[in-house]
């Protein structure tokens, strides 16, 4: 099941990847302001990397195309946020793009409606 959800239109020609697998029942991307999720239960680490070629895929994007990449760091599931922050510095490591942590636990905010 993939959901998408329209918040804010891109302000940049530049494309954020935003990464959280902090939810055991879930994974959440963000791409050029838009939300997809994804039910993931405890295939988070078999699930993310396909997720996110095809969502890019849906919207006619490639990986080459991201710029920088946000990663939650929690509050949540350890592995769920380990899988994510290792996908994220290792796509940061291949593309040679910014790889930066956000704390939504500490009310840093996201360019994506999160709700």
């Amino acid at each position: 099941m993939r959901t998408k959800e329209k918040s804010k239109p891109p302000i940049f020609s530049d494309m954020k990847l935003f990464i959280d697998t902090s939810d055991r029942d879930k994974i959440t991307i963000g791409l050029d302001g838009m939300k997809f999720e994804t039910e993931a239960r405890k295939e988070t680490s078999q699930k993310l990397l396909p997720f996110i070629i095809d969502t890019l895929e849906g919207e006619g994007k490639v990986l080459k195309d991201i710029t920088e990449i946000e990663v939650a760091l929690g509050l949540g599931s350890f592995t769920g946020l380990r899988v994510g922050v290792s996908v994220a510095q290792t796509l940061g490591w291949v593309l040679e793009v910014p790889v930066n942590g956000k704390n939504l636990s500490q009310g840093e905010v996201l360019e994506i409606k999160y709700e």
